[in-house]
């Protein structure tokens, strides 16, 4: 129960103190802090009614008591942050600063490596050597990233603050690449970082309730997420057709689903959100084919992306017609991709054109990295 409350408050504290005092790794001295006080007190004294607004509370007292000691923070800060009574513990009254915490960890300034390791770091209150471990880095690899990280914020001035209107479209995009990044990091198998994706979603889109696009995301990866266990067997890849549905989380999908009908009710048309409709549509029992293919044509459009028009060749060969698909695929310039020469060779496979379906699986399996998809590709390879 404390891990739980832990996990869900930190990111919270940690704004909290961001903002109060404006530095990183004072903030986030003052948080350890006040989460090891309550490792000791809590488990004889009871999770407070207002954990977050205990913590808080905690660390800044703390705060204020090392910057006392020490005498390095100007003085203003000092006379303008009287110590709280510990029986302060009123949620109400301190404000959630976690969105300016998410918009200054994912500012454009810093590089995109490091937003994404100080957005796990900050908002999702993960340890360095577990997000070490994610991206397979050493420890002391990622405690320097997020130190320049940090580093830059100051040195930069960049604010803790939520951008202004004109900048809030590019920015929001911003912030949704690096949540989606995340998810596909846990996605591809590596470490289940799926999971805390989707929090972080779930965090955004409460933070901007208007914003389509911040529930669009979440949509997309409660969904997506909800197949996890059965996209493998063992080592071995399972095409969607294939997969067991009685894994597939059910009330996962249904929340995913009501997370895209507030995106739509919102006025949402934009790439997250005509994702989260495709991912959809891919979980009903029986699957519109051409329906899917008519939103990648969108998705294309608003994307003008190669690889959403290979995933929409792929959805009208599903809806009964390869050698339309076919042609399609041959039209783009993606021969570097694994998924371009697996979805080629399976076209031919199904048009009876056997000797060229070899040659391109054998392309795909020069590409593929991961054991899944090559034991997938030599399965092919064999059955031809």
């Amino acid at each position: 129960m404390l891990e739980e409350v832990f996990r869900e408050q930190w990111g919270r504290v940690l704004a909290s103190l961001v903002g109060f005092l404006g530095d990183f790794d004072r903030a986030e001295e003052a948080a350890q802090e006040a989460f090891a006080i309550a490792a000791e007190r809590w488990p004889a004294s009871g999770v407070p009614a207002a954990p977050g607004a205990w913590l808080v509370t905690t660390a800044r007292n703390r705060a204020i008591d090392r910057i006392r000691r020490e005498r390095t923070l100007a003085q203003k800060i000092l006379l303008a942050a009287p110590e709280a009574i510990m029986d302060e513990f009123d949620d109400t009254l301190i404000k959630d600063e976690r969105l300016e915490l998410i918009f200054t960890c994912c500012h454009p300034a810093l590089p995109l490596e490091g937003q994404v390791a100080l957005t796990l770091r900050a908002l999702g209150g993960l340890q360095t050597a577990e997000i070490a471990r994610a991206f397979v880095v050493s420890e002391e690899t990622m405690k320097r990233r997020l130190t320049r990280a940090k580093a830059k914020i100051k040195a930069t001035g960049i604010p803790f603050a939520v951008p202004g209107a004109h900048l809030l479209p590019e920015r929001l995009d911003a912030v949704l690449a690096v949540i989606y990044l995340i998810y596909n990091e846990g996605y591809s198998g590596r470490v289940d970082f799926g999971a805390e994706a989707i929090r972080l979603g779930q965090v955004l889109a409460g933070l901007m309730p208007r914003e389509p696009e911040a529930h669009g995301l979440l949509a997309l990866m409660m969904i997506h997420h909800a197949r996890r266990r059965a996209r493998f067997s063992g080592d071995d890849l399972v095409l969607l057709d294939d997969q067991d549905r009685s894994l597939w989380d059910l009330p996962q999908i249904a929340a995913g689903r009501a997370a895209l009908d507030r995106a739509m009710a919102l006025g949402g048309r934009g790439p997250y959100v005509v994702q989260a409709a495709i991912a959809s549509l891919q979980a009903r029992e029986r699957i519109d084919w051409p329906q899917v293919a008519e939103l990648y044509r969108r998705l294309a459009d608003l994307t003008g992306s190669a690889v959403v028009e290979l995933n929409r060749a792929v959805a009208v060969a599903q809806a009964g017609d390869p050698a339309a698909a076919l042609r399609a695929v041959d039209g783009l310039d993606l021969d570097g991709y694994l998924y371009f020469h697996s979805t080629r060779g399976e076209l031919l496979r199904r048009l009876g054109r056997d000797a060229e379906a070899r040659t391109a699986y054998r392309r795909a399996l020069e590409l593929a990295d991961s054991t899944p998809e090559r034991r997938f590709l030599t399965r092919r390879l064999e059955q031809l």
